[in-house]
């Protein structure tokens, strides 16, 4: 029967559906891999739709690039498009990750799941426990294409055969050299070359140390947008800032934000509406890779009820004289690189 629902498929008209309408009409979010099993809907993280509309197949941009805090539905995202090209563009695809352990528990906790959720998915590609399925725990074949998925620590994996779509995930985690072969990432880009214009590559992570980091060149490189939203008082936009946070001493429930323009104090319950009214604006023109796009954000954007203001009021009192925690907020919360500030010894900085 599944033969038969993918040759009638073939037979239709190719349609332009965006990522966006895809993820909300097909896909289902297990408990394994999610806080909010469920139906999965982009309305509750609106300023996803941007980065879904710039990797839909429609966009033009060959390059999509977004440096980010944590808990922001990135990941889901980035499986959403997975499964969105398997079925709207199939064609070659590229899953790399840092080290093939980091792939393997990927898959098993997060690809698998998705496909045999997502029935139109589940269609296309067997389980790789099925006899002469054509899958296995790194490479799903579907009709008109396979799903590769390599640790960025394997030059084969990075330089073998042509592909139209990679995603590059958490590349700051990646060597900066794969087997002395060079650059993981330019390694990957070079699978794309047959494709000219015809391909995309989402580049994803998480930033580490300035200077040294991966995701923030890519970013450096894109017209450079943040999520602007408006005030709920004065109604000026403005990024969201961890220095506008203000909250009593010791009392992080009492925490809310302060508008940089008319001094207000916002509390969290009303950020579901500033979210909703925000808007991805560029910030540079200049030295713009052509067909690239890049978006920042962090993780003051995180939805009502996931990961609270409160939350990170009391995570930065925590950290406080702490050098690698302290990091690892600016990292994982800010969505920014690490900078060794003040008078250190020369041997330090080297070593930053």
């Amino acid at each position: 029967m599944s033969l038969i629902k993918s040759f009638l498929r073939g037979l239709t008209p190719q349609r332009e559906i965006s990522l966006a309408d895809w993820g909300d009409a097909h896909r289902w979010l297990t408990s394994e891999a999610s806080a909010e099993p469920g139906p999965y809907r982009i309305a509750r993280m609106p300023y996803l739709r941007g980065i879904a509309e710039a990797l839909s197949t429609h966009s033009s941009y060959q390059e999509v690039v977004v440096m980010k805090g944590a808990q922001l539905g990135l990941t889901e995202l980035g499986n959403n498009w997975l499964g969105y090209l398997i079925t709207e563009a199939p064609a070659p695809i590229l899953m790399a990750m840092p080290t093939e352990d980091t792939v393997k528990r990927n898959v098993k906790i997060r690809i698998n799941p998705m496909i045999e959720s997502t029935e139109v998915l589940a269609e296309l590609m067997p389980p790789s426990r099925v006899r002469d399925s054509g899958n296995n725990l790194l490479e799903k074949k579907f009709p008109g294409g396979m799903l590769m998925m390599v640790g960025a620590n394997s030059p084969a994996g990075l330089r073998s055969v042509p592909v139209r779509f990679i995603m590059l995930d958490e590349v700051d985690g990646y060597p900066t050299d794969a087997g002395g072969e060079g650059s993981p990432i330019e390694l990957a880009r070079a699978r794309t070359r047959t494709y000219a214009k015809k391909k995309k590559i989402y580049i994803i992570s998480t930033p580490t140390t300035k200077g040294s980091s991966a995701i923030e060149r890519e970013f450096e490189t894109t017209d450079q947008r943040y999520f602007f939203v408006p005030c709920p008082e004065c109604g000026a936009v403005q990024t969201l800032e961890f220095e506008q946070l203000r909250w009593e001493p010791g009392q992080h429930e009492t925490v809310q934000y302060e508008c940089a323009h008319c001094r207000v104090l916002i509390p969290e319950r009303k950020k579901t509406v500033m979210l909703n009214q925000g808007q991805w604006q560029p910030t540079v023109e200049d030295n713009v890779t052509p067909g690239k796009i890049g978006f920042h954000i962090n993780s003051l954007y995180s939805p009502y009820g996931m990961y609270s203001w409160a939350e990170i009021a009391r995570k930065w009192d925590e950290i406080q004289g702490k050098h690698e925690e302290m990091k690892t907020f600016f990292n994982t919360v800010l969505g920014k690189t690490w900078e060794t500030q003040g008078e250190v010894p020369e041997w330090e900085r080297l070593y930053e």
